[in-house]
């Protein structure tokens, strides 16, 4: 059956190389308009090395990464520029300026990217903040919030322009679990008010099955599996049974052992 879905982001035979290091092998992927995507893998698994792919901060060493139907290995860079606008990311601990007001965190990318007037900008700042919970708060500083505020205001910064795709980098670390389930609704609320397709690196089993429309499992570089969240259940590869478990992907040496591989 044909998806006629708008496809946001498609990855086809992406491999990427650290010198002689494989770290991405022959990903194939694709993202759907208004889709929330979760990746997952334990560390080491190229998880991050595809997040750079996708944002052109690499390219692969092979195959294509196309972002709203642009190949990014096939754009200049004034052209990258120009669709990264489109782009919003979420950093894992919010990456906001420690001597700028959470407002003027915020407010940055309109006064880089937009020749809107003070008073819109104030206004969609305020809009924006809103929706985080943070309209009360948009005076303070970066260190005088709480983590899961840092979250919220790091998201706010990445969404102010609207964009088409949205990457968010650990959404639930350091946070307590009620924070945690707070922030899963408030990116559901924001797929739902803003039709943005979001893509989720995390490590975090219970809040990428709550929020995931489809789950991507990496495991040394090779993409294990892509399915919906019943499929990742269903599945019986044990790379996912251990991730999904919290069992260590390799077999654990005793000490002795570990004393003799280092001294060989």
């Amino acid at each position: 059956m044909t998806d006629n879905r708008k496809v946001i982001v498609q990855l086809e035979n992406l491999s990427t190389h650290y010198g002689e290091v494989i770290a991405l092998e022959d990903i194939n992927l694709t993202v759907y308009e208004r889709e929330i995507l979760v990746i997952m893998g334990h560390s080491g698994s190229g998880k991050s090395t595809l997040f750079r792919n996708i944002l052109g901060l690499m390219m692969p060493s092979s195959g294509s990464v196309k972002i709203l139907g642009q190949d990014l290995t096939r754009l200049s860079k004034k052209e990258l520029y120009a669709l990264r606008k489109n782009i919003g990311v979420a950093f894992q601990n919010g990456a906001l300026f420690s001597s700028m007001s959470v407002r003027e965190n915020v407010e940055l990318p309109l006064h880089q990217h937009t020749a809107l007037d003070d008073t819109t900008i104030q206004i969609m700042t305020r809009m924006k903040l809103a929706m985080m919970n943070l309209a009360d708060h948009e005076d303070l500083m970066p260190a005088q919030l709480s983590g899961g505020m840092l979250k919220r205001a790091g998201l706010a910064r990445a969404v102010i322009m609207d964009p088409k795709l949205l990457f968010f980098d650990e959404p639930s670390a350091g946070l307590d679990p009620v924070t945690s389930v707070e922030l899963d609704k408030l990116i559901l609320q924001l797929r739902d008010a803003m039709n943005m397709t979001i893509i989720i690196i995390t490590h975090e089993l219970e809040s990428a099955f709550h929020v995931a429309d489809r789950i991507t499992i990496l495991d040394r570089g090779k993409q294990i599996i892509t399915g919906t969240r019943d499929e990742i259940r269903a599945c019986q590869d044990s790379r996912v049974t251990n991730m999904l478990n919290r069992l260590p992907g390799e077999k654990q040496m005793d000490g002795e052992a570990y004393l003799r591989q280092l001294t060989k």
